[in-house]
Parts: structure tokens; sequence; C-alpha cells
């Protein structure tokens, strides 16, 4: 069996979710994961923060809209009576739900049950539909077995063994049909994977039931050399291993959630790529299989605050650098990059909620210089550091200026650091360098 997960945009149309119907109708038995069709997301996190600033009249007037958009749809992909009744008043009663919500003190717990109503309302809608086009499916509910613990982190075995009983439990089917990105935590109340983590729940229930292959389908060709949005002529990989794609997706390629592939790669179940508006492309095959060495991809990711730690009397005595690591741990807040010198230590974090209470600590026993608005640009690639045309890489020092470099922590990943503002600059000076568009 293989999990499909298709995004927003997949779904974000009747015409996109008639392909996607087209491409899950092969006659196999599947798992089909479905995000909120695109916008959605957005416009109920817009409407929570409506009611977190007091602001009931423009949440309602949000909530109406959405609720107009959905009927246009809702007419427009069900042509069968029954139907579409039976979805618009499931979708009538969500949108009560929404405006009842308006009434209550805001809360992360309200907030979650708010972005929850996405996934819900696309998932009973294709149901709807593929019951329609006579194909045989079963709607499984995400709440029913995905689940997170005290840690925020997948419930793996609670996962495995309650999506057994779901599926036991339901009707026999060619086809499952279930919500990405929501979930219950430890407490039971609705939580979510983070945005994203509709890729997340694939790979989980892909790991759950062993599954032959999970697909990954968006409205691109797969992983691409470079940021599509920001450079021309950008190719898409054909093939990548679990480390690389980890890592790309880490370091801000957006077609992945960051966590996407730890679920399946202990059980070498491969993930590819695919585009839902160009099926027969080949896209991006993730695997354990490791193809050419040497720099394949580059990916950035922005809201990076570089933090530079000075002390000439501290940093080389014995457990300085455990007392500057052990403030980030109480504080919760991971560290992306580090570099040292004889008399300074630098390093990047990508979540500054704390940053002010960090800043604290440090100054306690060390000189401390922030910079904020930085990017960290990562080159990926098997044993790129050993790779002889690597070095094409620092031709960019001669144009921009690099805050930091992080090279030797990982034999697939060289990262650099940059002022937010050179970012689209440096992805094309790289390209041109690393992929052979220009002459050097």
């Amino acid at each position: 069996m293989k999990v499909l997960k298709f995004g927003g945009t997949s779904v974000g149309s009747v015409e996109n979710i008639n392909n996607v119907k087209n491409i899950i109708n092969d006659g196999d038995k599947k798992v089909v994961v479905l995000s909120a069709m695109s916008g959605t997301t957005n416009q109920l996190v817009a409407i929570s923060s409506d009611i977190a600033n007091k602001a009931p009249n423009e949440a309602i007037d949000k909530i109406n809209k959405l609720h107009e958009a959905y009927t246009v749809t809702i007419d427009k992909l069900l042509t069968n009576k029954d139907l579409n009744k039976d979805v618009k008043d499931y979708v009538y009663s969500i949108f009560n739900f929404l405006v009842a919500c308006t009434y209550q003190e805001f809360s992360i717990d309200l907030e979650n049950n708010i972005v929850a109503q996405g996934e819900l309302i696309s998932t009973y809608m294709f149901n709807s539909y593929l019951k329609q086009e006579g194909l045989s499916s079963t709607l499984l509910p995400a709440l029913s077995f995905m689940r997170i613990d005290a840690d925020k982190e997948p419930d793996v075995a609670y996962i495995k063994q309650q999506f057994e009983v779901a599926i036991n439990d339901a009707e026999p089917s060619d086809i499952y049909i279930t919500q990405g990105f929501i979930c219950l935590d430890d407490t039971d109340k609705i939580s979510n994977l983070q945005r994203g983590g509709s890729d997340y729940t694939a790979t989980l229930i892909g790991a759950a039931i062993k599954a032959e292959e999970v697909q990954i389908w968006t409205d691109i060709d797969g992983m691409h050399n470079n940021d599509p949005r920001y450079v021309e002529n950008t190719k898409p990989i054909s093939n990548l291993s679990f480390d690389e794609a980890a890592e790309l997706a880490y370091f801000g390629a957006k077609i992945l959630h960051p966590q996407t592939v730890t679920p399946v790669r202990a059980d070498n179940i491969p993930v590819r790529l695919k585009n839902t508006m160009n099926p027969g492309a080949h896209g991006t095959l993730i695997s354990n299989i490791t193809s050419e060495n040497g720099i394949k991809a580059i990916a950035a990711k922005d809201n990076i605050t570089a933090i530079k730690i000075k002390s000439a009397r501290m940093l080389q005595a014995h457990g300085f650098l455990k007392k500057v690591f052990e403030i980030f741990e109480t504080h919760t807040t991971s560290i992306d990059m580090i570099t040292t010198s004889e008399v300074a230590v630098s390093l990047t974090i990508d979540d500054d909620r704390n940053l002010d209470k960090i800043i604290e600590e440090l100054e306690k026993i060390a000189t401390i210089e922030v910079d904020t608005n930085q990017s960290i640009i990562c080159l990926v690639g098997h044993s790129v550091v050993d790779h002889e045309d690597t070095y094409k890489l620092f031709q960019i020092l001669q144009d921009v200026n690099i805050r930091m470099i992080s090279y030797g922590g990982s034999r697939n990943n060289i990262s650099l650091l940059v002022d937010t503002e050179n970012k689209i600059n440096s992805l094309r000076k790289l390209n041109d360098y690393l992929f052979e568009l220009v002459t050097l």
C-alpha cells in the first residue's frame, strides 16, 4: 500500500481536485492525506488573530466570506443533490462553530481548534466527490490516531496501534482519506504538526503501515537545485539521499516539512516528490541510495539571528562553552550554526522568542553582539567537503559579505550566513558558480 499526500494547491480548485481524483484512480489500495484548500489555513489564522485582538466583527466578516467561497466550490464540485446538501450541511456546522469561537476568550487551544477546520472540510468534501465519481473511498479521522506526546513529538507507537484499529474498523475501500497536519496532544486536545505538517503526517502513516512508498504531491516538479522563486533556470533533482533531503528541508526548501523523512528512513521507505499539475514528470525520489558526489542543491533559511560571544579570558577556560550551551538549553532554543576563534564564538538561532533572556544571561560571562535579519544559505550534496568542484562556492566571497561559514561539520552540508538583503543575490551568484552557467 502507498501513502499519497496532496498539498493545499493540489486541492485548491475544482480542476485540481479532479486532477487528484485521476491520479489516485488506479485501482490500487492507498491512503490519501490531504491538506486544507490553499488559502484556508491563512484565513483561519487571521480569524484567530482577530479573536485574539478582540475584533469579533472582523473575524465574522472573514468567516462569512470564506463560507461563501466554499459554497461556490461545493456547487461546482458536487452535482449530486444529496451529496451537495450533505457537504453543505457539514460545512455550515463548521462555520457556525467558527462564529461561536468569536465570542470566546482567545487561547492557543482555541486557535488550534479553529485552524484544524480546514483539513476537516477538505477531506469531507473530497471523500464525497470520490463517492459521486463512483470511487471506493472511506474517511479516516486523523484525530482518532494521530497524536503528539508531552514533548510535542509524534507518539509513534500510539499512531501505529490506533491507525491499525481505525483502518480495521473502517468500511473496506480502495482509498482511505485522512487529514494531514492536525493531531491530538498528550491531553487529548486538538493540536497540529506545524506548517507543512501534512508531509509529516504522510510519512508517519507510511512508517506505521510499512508502506511501499510515500508520495508528496505539490505544484512543482520535485525538489529543485535552487529556489525557483528567486533564481531562474533551476532544475528538478531526480534523486536525493535521506540525509541530503533532510538537510535541504531543515535549511529552507519549502517543498518539504523539516521532519518529513525522519519516520521512514529507518525502514528504507522511499519518498517521491511529484507535481499534481504535471503527474508525468519524474519528480524527485528520496531514498537510502546515494548518487553522485558534489553540491546538488541550494536552499535558504530566513529570520536568523547571529550572536557573537566574545571573552578573551573565559573562552579557553574549561567549561565555558558548556555554560554557553546550557543557557540556550534552559531557554529551549536550538542552535543552527556555530564557529569559534581564539577569543570568540559565533552562533545562530532561528527562534528569537527568548532572545532577551538569553542575552541577559550571556552578558554575565561575555561581551555580546547581536545581528538580526540574517539568512543561512545551505549547500547540500553527498561528500561536498571532499568534492573537487566545491572550491567554486568560495568565488562568492568576492561579491557578497559572508558573516559566517560552517564547513566540515557535516560531509553533506556547507552553510553560509549572509544579511537577508543579500540573500537573493547570493543565491543567484552561487547558481552561476556552482551549476556552470558562467565560466570561472
